[in-house]
């Protein structure tokens, strides 16, 4: 009984009627059946142990995982064993059938190894200076010193001097220069990798794993989202139409398509999780308000997270006006209200009586009950910290999720760039909306003074904002020396709530002309008069507060100039 080629499945991979993993089960059952001991080689671990749950799937009890091919000749008659073998083509014998993954799935299709050109490889050499920090794929964090000129095998050859820990050195041939990438650390703290040792192929397992992690908890995140289900929304189209002609705009094309995702997702029974991503001013809160309608028209509970007081009192503000005349519910929970009035609120949440709900982080106190939520608004999430996102993954196990952000933490644009949470992108302005011109320049009183006179004698007001509360004193005295035309009023987050609300709501009234405050005006504030903005020492400023801080002027049909001194 010699050898021969093992069976093929290709036509079974061929029948549109036939379950391939099926066939291959049944024949393994039958080789089982009749005594024979069978492997099935496959190309690497991953794949090994993907074919076993897929056998297991179809039928195929106690696959064993052996080590080695030794390993998996050794074992038992009418055993199937997987093992990790570079096997195009199997075979059989009298007593052993052996299968490739390539006989079971078809001719293997390799993707091509993606390496650098050779011209940008130059490129990247002629970049690096001596002393810049490299990283050799294989041999981790060294110096580059340059190049050198080696004899080797009675020829020349180019190569890329590179130092490592214990002033060991390494030379790299010029065309295999795609092996490293510059390091892009700062030099002062970083540690050379020891040439030939193992802490570099340590980190590299480390990051492997720490990726697979990542991975399994990405995939569990989309199974758990799927499988769990929602309560399906109600709307009523006519009383929709009614609210949506109380906005006093035109809505954006990305406006409406965001609104219609947002629709089918309540009314799909899944839950949603949906991020809804744009440009400061370009209409999130609409989007937010439209989906609580719906929810809160159904008999549902709506709760809108934000990250400041002041946010929370404008967002109060806009959902009072917009639900007016509605047999809806808003009620307010900040440290802005009273005690008497948050007890109430709190009463009113827990038996149904409160509709919707906005406020800070203190909605997310264990203390708060809810008779009925049905979806959860968080807006300007990258400013919550870690307890109080534990708490928000609490109260949205089985409840809709609407999250607002112009400027996403790297997390949640992951996972919504992955699908694992859904992406609507506001990208379009609103008609009429003028770009805000921006410049850069060192601290210059006459242009700062220029900058505020020009606003005010245009009818409008300007921000003044400075990143430390110390800053202020000094900024109040050069109003008061070089700008003493305008009028200004300070705000920063020190102050007592009641404090705070009436100087905001007096800035917002037009009683002031410069509101010179700290980043507590970061987040949100919609204040359509203000059209010019100073921020004093901007490079102490991180990029995304940068941004959002610039996103509280431009509102309106003006045009809108921020100033940033360094």
């Amino acid at each position: 009984w010699g050898g021969h080629i093992a069976p093929s499945f290709a036509a079974e991979r061929l029948a549109s009627d036939v379950n391939l993993f099926q066939a291959v089960v049944d024949r393994l059952l039958a080789e089982r059946r009749d005594g024979r001991r069978v492997i099935v080689a496959c190309w690497s671990t991953g794949t090994r142990d993907r074919m076993a749950q897929v056998l297991k799937d179809h039928g195929l009890t106690n696959p064993r995982m052996a080590e080695n091919w030794r390993d998996a000749e050794t074992t038992s008659a009418a055993t199937t064993s997987l093992v990790v073998l570079p096997l195009e083509t199997g075979f059989e014998t009298k007593d052993l059938l052996v299968l490739s993954e390539q006989d079971i799935l078809g001719e293997r299709i390799l993707r091509p190894q993606r390496k650098k050109k050779a011209s940008d490889a130059l490129t990247e050499a002629a970049s690096l200076s001596a002393g810049d920090l490299v990283v050799h794929v294989d041999h981790g964090i060294g110096r580059f010193l340059g190049l050198k000129v080696i004899e080797a095998g009675g020829a020349a050859h180019e190569c890329v001097e590179l130092q490592y820990a214990g002033d060991t050195k390494l030379y790299l041939p010029v065309e295999n220069i795609e092996l490293l990438t510059r390091y892009g650390s700062d030099d002062a703290s970083v540690t050379l990798d020891k040439l030939g040792g193992v802490a570099w192929q340590a980190k590299k397992g480390k990051l492997k794993k720490r990726i697979r992690e990542m991975a399994e908890q990405l995939i569990k995140l989309a199974a758990q989202r799927l499988l769990v289900k929602a309560d399906v929304i109600d709307i009523n189209a006519g009383a929709y139409d009614e609210f949506a002609a109380r906005f006093p705009y035109e809505e954006t094309e990305d406006q409406l398509t965001a609104i219609e995702a947002v629709f089918d997702d309540v009314t799909s029974g899944k839950v949603m999780d949906r991020l809804v991503c744009g440009d400061v001013g370009f209409g999130k809160t609409e989007v937010a308000l439209r989906a609580a309608f719906a929810v809160a028209l159904s008999g549902k509970q709506v709760a809108v997270v934000v990250p400041t007081t002041l946010l929370a009192r404008q967002h109060f503000k806009t959902f009072s006006e917009r639900f007016k005349g509605l047999p809806v519910r808003v009620r307010h929970a900040s440290r802005m209200v009273s005690a008497n009035e948050l007890k109430a609120t709190k009463e009113g949440l827990a038996d149904g009586q409160v509709d919707i709900v906005v406020g800070t982080h203190a909605l997310l106190s264990k203390t708060i009950k809810f008779h009925d939520l049905g979806l959860l608004i968080i807006d300007e999430e990258q400013h919550f910290g870690v307890g109080h996102k534990e708490r928000l993954k609490e109260l949205k196990a089985n409840v809709h999720v609407l999250t607002l952000t112009a400027t996403p933490i790297p997390r949640t644009l992951q996972l919504a760039l992955t699908g694992v949470r859904d992406l609507s992108l506001l990208a379009t302005p609103p008609v009429d909306r003028l770009a805000i011109r921006t410049f850069i320049s060192p601290f210059d009183p006459l242009s700062i003074r220029e900058a505020l006179l020009r606003e005010k004698y245009r009818g409008g007001q300007s921000f003044y904002v400075v990143p430390k509360i110390k800053d202020q004193p000094d900024i109040a005295e050069f109003l008061r020396q070089q700008v003493p035309e305008v009028s200004y009023v300070v705000a920063n987050g020190q102050m007592a709530p009641g404090e705070l609300d009436d100087i905001m709501n007096a800035f917002y009234d037009g009683k002031f002309d410069v509101l010179l405050a700290t980043t507590i005006v970061e987040s949100g504030l919609d204040i359509p008069n203000a059209n010019t903005l100073i921020v004093h020492r901007a490079d102490n400023f991180g990029l995304a507060q940068l941004y959002q801080i610039r996103g509280r002027i431009g509102r309106a049909k003006q045009r809108a100039y921020a100033l940033f001194t360094v």
